[in-house]
């Protein structure tokens, strides 16, 4: 439901509801086109995917990187711990931090499938455009949010969103007008009321871009012993700032951040490499068979082979026939 500012007329209100039913039906035309079948899938354009389900599913866990996310149809939640957050063809959702989330489709059906597209951020990009609005180093001094979050989604802002997907239909000029539409929608995101959590990354060793190595640190040793003092080293902070940061952003202190990466890379080793648990969990860490097991069944709600036996089930039915 679009929000309706005392600022805008009744007049003005209902003719920005028209042009967004009208892009966000246009948009969801133009992805079912490039789509074609259920699944994630790359384009021509850098860091852009686009993405179709055509039913509900259970929640997928999975690490989301900082990125953009806009539905033109269907909806879905996202849970961060115990927290909820729920995107639709009127709120756009941003990942401003690498976090372990569980994402489950609600919104779908073969005749009205769920489609939609992942613009992946880069800091580079975001700190070089705050450095033009003058919004990096003399950001005001705020203390970390949840490094994700959702917004309304506006006509300004889905305007360059449907123009990036039109390049796709003329790949002759990606390479030249593709990098020109991104910094707009980057431009439009940093505007917005929200844009200052993502403009936070461009502060140059602010309290998110130690967090955002502290993740990164963990990220690539989640197999090793967790030592919070070496990891607040690396971040440049104490340990009492690091536990207190850390959380406000990731919802979860580093230990907790550390295990689900384990229980998420065990599971996708199971999947792909047709494993057993006790080496899975030997693999990403666990000393304990016992542990490892009762922990995943803690998290993803059955033991690791009823839950893998499951898993594969549901990708044979929903391969494409």
């Amino acid at each position: 439901m679009v929000t309706i500012t005392s600022q805008a007329t009744p007049a003005e209100a209902s003719a920005e509801q028209v042009q967004l039913v009208l892009l966000r039906a246009e948009l969801a035309t133009r992805i079912e086109r490039h789509t074609g079948f259920d699944g994630v899938h790359s384009t021509a354009i850098p860091r852009l995917t686009l993405v179709r389900v055509s039913t509900a599913q259970h929640p997928v866990h999975s690490v989301y990187e900082p990125a953009f996310c806009v539905l033109a149809q269907g909806a879905k939640r996202v849970l961060l711990g115990d927290e909820v957050y729920v995107y639709d063809g009127s709120h756009y959702l941003v990942a401003s931090q690498d976090l372990p989330v569980a994402g489950h489709v609600v919104d779908a059906s073969p005749e009205t499938p769920y489609l939609g597209l992942k613009l992946d951020l880069d800091a580079k990009d975001i700190a070089s455009l705050a450095l033009d609005l003058g919004r990096d180093g003399r950001l005001p001094s705020r203390s970390p949010q949840r490094g994700i979050f959702t917004g309304e989604l506006t006509a300004a802002l889905l305007e360059p969103v449907l123009r990036l997907i039109k390049l796709l239909d003329s790949p002759r000029d990606i390479s030249t007008l593709a990098p020109l539409v991104l910094r707009e929608i980057l431009y439009r995101l940093l505007s917005s009321e929200e844009g200052w959590r993502i403009a936070q990354l461009a502060v140059v060793d602010g309290h998110s871009q130690r967090v955002a190595r502290a993740i990164d640190w963990l990220r690539q040793r989640f197999h090793e012993q967790l030592r919070v003092e070496e990891l607040a080293r690396e971040a440049h902070m104490s340990v009492s700032s690091l536990h207190h940061h850390f959380k406000a952003v990731t919802a979860m202190s580093p230990l907790q951040y550390q295990k689900q990466l384990r229980l998420q890379e065990a599971r996708q080793v199971m999947l792909s490499e047709n494993i057993d648990a006790a080496t899975a969990g030997h693999r990403v860490g666990y000393e304990s068979p016992s542990q490892f097991s009762r922990e995943y069944s803690r998290f993803f709600g059955a033991p690791p082979a009823r839950d893998i036996k499951r898993l594969r089930e549901q990708q044979i039915s929903s391969r494409p026939h």
